[in-house]
């Protein structure tokens, strides 16, 4: 009896080794290939529902109805969407390119002004600590002049990669445009057929999943993209009184930043207004302050109001995945990784799938 269960232990460990293989190898290579056709697909799907609340109210066909509806969604939400992005990368390539002389003018002027009261404390104390003091901030400010470098060259480098592959990105968007309407036409028919290949389980499972997806997730996707868009109004209005240059493209980004676990607002907030103090711009820092704590009060208002249901993870299990995703597969995997992970959770509780007790 022992041996058996140990060869049905070691037989299922295999198996499930080799599923979790597939998916890796799936996911690495294939969906950067598929990525515009599950696009195409998770666009054409939002798009049907409306098209047949269109149909049912005029009597037009259904196929004329949602391809306008396709060209518009395109038309503007596209756009605007390309648009903000490049604005983005426009911004984010202008503040990294300028870290360094930031740092040149202004940071380690105010370290230098720190490591002055420092040392007037220290020679008080013991006079002969004066020369230590003096070497551990020269060495310090070199360390962190070349690693402001570094972080500066690599971003710039990272979003000029990006930029360079801008070819490539728009034949995928040429493809997912064109995919979007010929699934959107027929939709009905295409979800019958895969429906028709299926088991009775894998079915079961597949409807489970919509469901949940459906029913919770995009809710809870729509519900944080309502709470950054209140933060990026509430940021840009901050941000303009106290008389921040670019004050919406930087609460645009912020905002962005928001949708982080654990970071949000504050992982670029406070330490701006940390180097504020440090270069002497006391008012600057005060008006910072004062913004973050305004838009931080007002998210744990209003989040538990907008929010009606959370993805159901502990933090520490939010925190190890979005970690693993993004080592595997990018920032795909950084949000990814979390949401399936939550998925799992939810088809364990219903019974559809046995993963843990």
């Amino acid at each position: 009896m022992a041996y058996e269960k140990r060869k049905k232990f070691i037989v299922n460990v295999l198996y499930a080794g080799l599923i979790a293989l597939m998916v890796y190898l799936l996911l690495r290579y294939a969906l950067g290939l598929l990525t515009p056709f599950l696009l195409a697909l998770l666009f054409a799907y939002m798009l049907k529902a409306p098209a047949k609340f269109v149909c049912r109210k005029s009597g037009l066909p259904y196929k004329p109805v949602v391809s306008v509806l396709v060209l518009l969604f395109y038309s503007t939400i596209g756009w605007g969407a390309a648009l903000l992005g490049i604005k983005l990368i426009t911004a984010a390539l202008s503040l990294f390119s300028t870290l360094p002389s930031l740092y040149t003018n202004v940071i380690e002027p105010g370290l230098a002004v720190v490591f002055d009261s420092i040392e007037q404390l220290v020679y008080r104390m013991d006079p002969a600590l004066v020369l230590a003091i003096d070497d551990i901030f020269a060495r310090f400010a070199q360390s962190l002049g070349e690693l402001v470098t570094s972080w500066s060259v690599q971003a710039v480098s990272l979003i000029s990669g990006y930029a360079s592959t801008l070819p490539s990105i728009f034949i995928k968007l040429l493809l997912m445009v064109i995919s979007t309407f010929f699934i959107a036409r027929d939709f009905d028919a295409l979800a019958a057929f895969i429906s028709r290949q299926l088991s009775p389980k894998a079915a079961d499972v597949l409807a489970e999943i919509q469901k949940y997806v459906v029913g919770t997730l995009l809710v809870c996707i729509r519900s944080y993209a309502l709470i950054m868009c209140i933060t990026c109004v509430e940021l840009s209005i901050g941000l303009t009184i106290i008389g921040v240059d670019k004050a919406v493209l930087i609460a645009m980004a912020i905002s962005v930043f928001d949708i982080l676990p654990v970071l949000g607002t504050g992982g670029i907030m406070i330490p701006w207004v940390i180097v504020s103090a440090i270069s002497g711009d006391y008012k600057l820092a005060a008006g910072l302050l004062a913004v973050y704590l305004v838009v931080t009060v007002i998210r744990n208002i209003l989040e538990p109001k907008i929010v009606g249901s959370q993805i159901g993870l502990h933090p520490v299990v939010t925190l190890a995945s979005m970690f693993a995703g993004v080592q595997l597969f990018g920032l795909l995997g950084l949000f990814g990784f979390p949401i399936l992970l939550s998925l799992l959770r939810r088809l364990n509780e219903n019974g559809t799938i046995r993963l843990f007790k």
